[in-house]
Formats: structure tokens, C-alpha cells, sequence
């Protein structure tokens, strides 16, 4: 297959995880189909701006969003990278794009009294599935982990003397990330459940479903969803927006930008600045505590 060497570059090279190559893998294929039926050619090696220009208008003739669409030539652009170090073509088509313009969209983290009245143990049951469900959003909010870790999350990752736990994040980077004593409690809580349980599948994942299997995507969003509906009005309650409200409180209480980021497993500080959009409330209050006109 045409993509083939490229996939295996960014499996064992780039080490990007399997359901990020499937969709590079698909971004190329959607471009080929294109190029095949509207200038009648397979391949894409050859390709030139204006076929790729063609399909761009197409794709926005559709009314796919322009970050879709920007993610899609992100793709093809890595793809003809990867020609140009293999000695393939000699010039990348895509030199000269600019990617089409898209709202910038905030993401409002919950406040601390929202993740206080969620994490209130009366709104869980005193079961293997409502401990689960406490534990994930206590792992989620006091470690920052992104939903594919926490997934992935297996029991030997867990280590009691430390007080911290091992995670494999992205490109298979591990770090250690420090447990307080109220997850490690609630941890120890809900593995008695889970070693009680008869139907175990996997002995490996810290998390499971009912079923005694490994907990999935949607499992934990709806997880999300469920508890933080009944306490927030804010339009998108997902794990990621409890990633975001780690970071967001750990600044807002003094922590530095580079811890943060070290905890947040970023490789830059460019992705971790994407968390320090503080609530005008809380810059109102810096404000007032650090102008030195302000006396009153």
C-alpha cells in the first residue's frame, strides 16, 4: 500500500498510537479518492497545490468545519514530510498553505465549588460501580490525566509507597504523578470491590466495566456527564474539561507553569499556556491584591 512506510514511521518512530495512525491513514485515503475521481489519479505522491487546493474547496462545499479540515491537511502536509526525508518528491506541495481560519473557542473550566458539591461521597453509591465512578473523576481531577491514561490505567501502575502512580502517555512517555491521601483512600475503597468482583476479565486495568471488563471512551465521558449535570450549567462536562480544571486551580493556587506541565505530560509550555485563560474573577482579584495604585 502507498501509505504503508509512512504508517510504520509514525507507529515505531513517531510512536503515535494506533487510533492516531487509523486516522492519518484516513485522511490520506479521503485525499486519494478525491485525486482518483477528479483527476483521474491513484496516487498522491505527485500531487500538486491546485489538486489539493480542489479538494480543500470541496471539503468546505460540504460544510466539514475548518478544523477538520485543517486537520486533514495537517495529515497530508506530515505525509509529504515524510517524502521529502525518504527522497520521494523534491518539493512538498503544501509549502506554501496557510490553514483556513477557525474560532478560537474557550473552554471554561468548573469552578472549585462545582468540584466540591460533585465530590461530595453522598452522591455515589456505596458500590463497585458508584466507587468506580467517584474514583475515576477523583483520578481525573487530582492527577490531571488525560482519558485514554486513565484507561489504560493498569493496577501495577499504582505505587502505595511513593504515594504516585506510573502513566503512559502519549508517544508511550511515562511520568510519575503524586496521589493525595483522599484518592488513595477512595483507590483502596474501590479495589476491594473490584477483588470481590466474580466476573473479572482482565486482571491487568485498574478500571472496569460491570462486566469485569476494561472501561472504554464513552463510558467514561457519560461517567462525567452524569455526576457534573447535576451541579454545573456549563455547556461541555467532559473529562477533558476536568483536565483543564486541574491545571486551571493548581495556577489559580500558585503552582508553577512548569510543574504543571510536567504533570500535564506536555512537551512544551506553548500547550500548557492553553490552561492559564483565568476567570475574570480571579484575575480581578490579582489585579486588586498586586496593582500598587490600588490601596483601597
Amino acid at each position: 500500500m502507498e501509505f504503508t512506510p509512512f504508517l510504520d514511521y509514525l507507529l515505531l518512530e513517531k510512536k503515535y498510537s494506533p487510533k492516531t495512525i487509523v486516522a492519518y491513514k484516513k485522511d490520506l485515503e479521503s485525499f486519494q479518492i478525491y485525486n482518483s475521481k477528479e483527476f483521474n489519479q491513484d496516487k498522491i505522491y505527485n500531487a500538486v497545490y491546485p489538486q489539493i487546493r480542489s479538494w480543500i474547496v470541496s471539503l468546505v462545499n460540504e460544510k466539514i468545519s475548518n478544523s477538520t479540515i485543517n486537520r486533514k491537511i495537517s495529515s497530508l502536509n506530515s505525509f509529504y514530510k515524510f517524502l521529502l526525508k525518504t527522497g520521494d518528491i523534491k518539493i512538498n506541495p503544501l509549502i506554501q498553505h496557510k490553514a483556513l481560519k477557525t474560532k478560537s473557542t474557550i473552554q471554561l473550566p468548573f469552578s472549585e465549588v462545582e468540584i466540591s458539591n460533585v465530590f461530595n461521597p453522598k452522591n455515589f453509591e456505596n458500590s463497585f460501580e458508584g466507587t468506580r465512578d467517584f474514583l475515576i473523576l477523583e483520578i481525573l481531577y487530582t492527577t490531571g490525566i488525560r482519558r485514554q491514561e486513565l484507561i489504560d490505567l493498569k493496577i501495577q501502575n499504582i505505587d502505595y509507597s511513593n504515594k504516585r502512580i506510573k502513566v503512559l502517555g502519549k508517544r508511550n512517555k511515562e511520568r510519575y504523578i503524586p496521589l493525595i491521601d483522599s484518592t488513595i483512600e477512595l483507590l483502596n475503597e474501590y479495589i476491594e470491590f473490584r477483588n470481590a468482583k466474580k466476573n473479572i476479565k482482565t486482571n491487568d486495568f485498574l478500571f472496569l466495566t460491570t462486566k469485569g471488563k476494561k472501561i472504554y471512551d464513552n463510558l467514561v465521558y457519560r461517567i462525567t456527564k452524569k455526576y457534573f449535570s447535576e451541579f454545573s450549567t456549563k455547556l461541555k462536562k467532559s473529562p477533558h474539561i476536568l483536565r483543564h480544571s486541574f491545571a486551571t486551580h493548581l495556577l489559580n493556587n500558585g503552582a508553577d507553569l512548569n510543574s504543571v506541565k510536567d504533570l500535564l505530560g506536555h512537551t512544551s509550555l506553548a500547550a500548557t499556556q492553553v490552561y492559564t485563560n483565568r476567570s475574570i474573577e480571579e484575575i480581578k482579584k490579582v489585579f486588586k491584591k498586586s496593582h500598587p495604585r490600588n490601596k483601597g
